[in-house]
């Protein structure tokens, strides 16, 4: 019995394949190549859409256990097709193509973390030896990835790529948002701060970061305020007035203390103006 290591280590397309071949094709058709034969059997190609490759299984037991092989078979694929541009693979259970015989007294073997197509252990005979099995299966996979210099996020222990960020992408995603909202409250509160007030109150925010979301805050109040102009009313609790406030301060770029009137009636428009303070001039 063939380590899985020494299985994927094998993984090579062949020379050969015609150039203006259709990805989806070259994989279907090299398939068996790529992954290997007994693999092969039991998992296949589907399409590629938006840089993910969706690779269809016999079962979920296949699904979950190829998770734990992903990277090396994303670098099969991609030696095979890299003009195909695939960045990430996803499993699914579906229906594989050609003809098949299954064996009816036999459920599907599944993959352990030591060799794919490798003799399965028995079925699990009760739901906790499933699922101590599981553990030791996501285990074991966790272990062959910290062997191949994988890293764990610091923000939840979740294993990342060798040369990734510190951050998983989850992580990295909530701890953006979580700035964007710190930025985009100091934006409405303390709109004079700037770039760089606000990025002295909100660790790690960039000036691309802080550009993109001053514009989209900007669309949305002034998306409030036209509302208002064509029902030409204000909501009850007059919120419009304070979003108006805001909009002039960072639309205008000017210190609260420089702005006149004149420059609050032409960032507003005379229309919206009169609506929020009045028709005095």
């Amino acid at each position: 019995m063939k380590r899985l290591g020494e299985a994927l280590r094998r993984w090579s397309p062949a020379d050969g394949a015609p150039a203006h071949w259709d990805p989806n094709v070259l994989l279907t058709v090299a398939w068996p190549e790529i992954v290997g034969e007994k693999i092969a059997r039991n998992c296949a190609p589907a399409r590629i859409a938006a840089g993910v490759l969706t690779v269809v299984t016999r079962s979920n037991a296949w699904s979950q256990q190829l998770t734990f092989f992903e990277d090396r078979m994303l670098a099969a694929v991609r030696a095979r097709a890299p003009a195909a541009g695939i960045e990430r693979l996803r499993f699914r259970v579906g229906q594989l193509p050609g003809p098949t015989k299954p064996a009816p007294a036999r459920r599907p073997r599944s993959v352990t973390p030591r060799a794919i197509g490798a003799a399965a252990a028995e079925p699990p005979q009760t739901a906790g030896e499933a699922v101590t099995r599981f553990r030791k299966n996501v285990e074991a996979g966790r272990r062959a990835k910290r062997s191949a210099g994988w890293k764990t996020c610091e923000g939840c222990n979740a294993p990342t790529a060798p040369h990734g960020p510190a951050l998983c992408t989850s992580c990295a995603n909530r701890l953006a948002a979580r700035r964007d909202a710190e930025a985009a409250r100091l934006l409405f509160e303390a709109p004079w701060l700037g770039y760089a007030g606000i990025a002295g109150l909100v660790g790690g925010l960039t000036r691309k970061e802080y550009d993109a979301l001053r514009l989209r805050t900007l669309s949305r109040w002034w998306e409030t305020l036209v509302r208002a102009r064509a029902a030409k009313r204000l909501s009850r609790d007059g919120r419009e007035r304070l979003i108006a406030s805001s909009y002039v301060v960072l639309k205008s770029a000017l210190p609260p203390e420089e702005i006149e009137p004149a420059t609050v009636r032409n960032v507003l428009g005379d229309e919206l103006h009169d609506l929020l303070y009045g028709t005095d001039r």
